[in-house]
């Protein structure tokens, strides 16, 4: 069991690790001045604010040009993932499915407990295939969809994920992530860049939001509009697997 935990833990810390492939020679499209002509579109009070300096850095020596792009793929994904995770905590601190959550009959975690409380509670097998699922779609984005599209960090479109063509020709159908049925294929340019400023704003408060809840519920007063709905949570969120599973035991 344990070296099968550490394969998959292996697999998934792939899905992160930069290829040595890549290098300076690539063309990319990616500038500190596209960086500010963004935050011009997407908040034109603050506009442009990086207070660390990321956009002039040289991230694993790929060079500026690749590490912006790094850096817009990454906010792009982690404020789609905050959108899933903000929507679902609302959704699970009211609703859970009413089938059985295991093949034993064993029902959801109850929604009088709050959401991390009740993600403490699923079956570490179960918490491992959400993990397996991640690792496998963080490795097709690496690989540019076997190769279809180039690394994010070499001029793939940031925040666009490949499509699951090569994997639907070779291995099952399976639907694409974005826009499945291809109702925007024709979709006009003004409309797309628009929608996809508003995207990027929507991540940014998402990603503020669902930490707002994290923060509230573990620490109690630290978000005072939230003292309200909060609900106390005794454990480690940043611990998925708290109590279940440790390379220790």
């Amino acid at each position: 069991m344990k070296t099968a935990v550490l394969l998959s833990t292996i697999a998934a810390a792939k899905a992160f690790a930069p290829s040595g492939n890549f290098g300076r020679t690539s063309s990319v499209e990616a500038t500190k001045a596209d960086l500010e002509a963004i935050a011009e579109k997407a908040n034109p009070i603050v506009k442009f604010y990086d207070p660390l300096n990321l956009a002039e850095q040289d991230f694993y020596g790929f060079g500026n040009e690749s590490t912006i792009g790094w850096l817009r793929h990454s906010e792009i994904k982690h404020g789609r993932i905050a959108m899933f995770a903000f929507v679902g905590y609302i959704a699970q601190s009211n609703f859970v499915f009413p089938w059985p959550q295991t093949l034993a009959g064993a029902a959801h975690p109850s929604a009088d407990l709050p959401p991390e409380a009740q993600f403490d509670q699923v079956p570490l097998g179960a918490k491992w295939q959400i993990f397996a699922v991640i690792s496998m779609l963080e490795l097709w984005d690496e690989c540019g969809g076997g190769g279809a599209l180039p690394h994010y960090t070499k001029g793939r479109k940031p925040g666009e994920f490949p499509s699951f063509q090569l994997f639907r020709d070779n291995v099952h159908f399976v639907l694409d992530l974005y826009d499945p049925l291809g109702f925007n294929k024709n979709m006009a340019a003004e409309t797309k860049e628009r929608r996809l400023i508003s995207e990027l704003n929507n991540g940014r408060l998402a990603m503020l939001g669902i930490f707002g809840f994290l923060s509230a519920d573990k620490v109690a007063g630290s978000v005072p509009l939230l003292n309200d709905i909060a609900q106390p949570y005794s454990g480690n969120p940043m611990i998925p697997f708290e109590g279940q599973f440790s390379y220790f035991n």
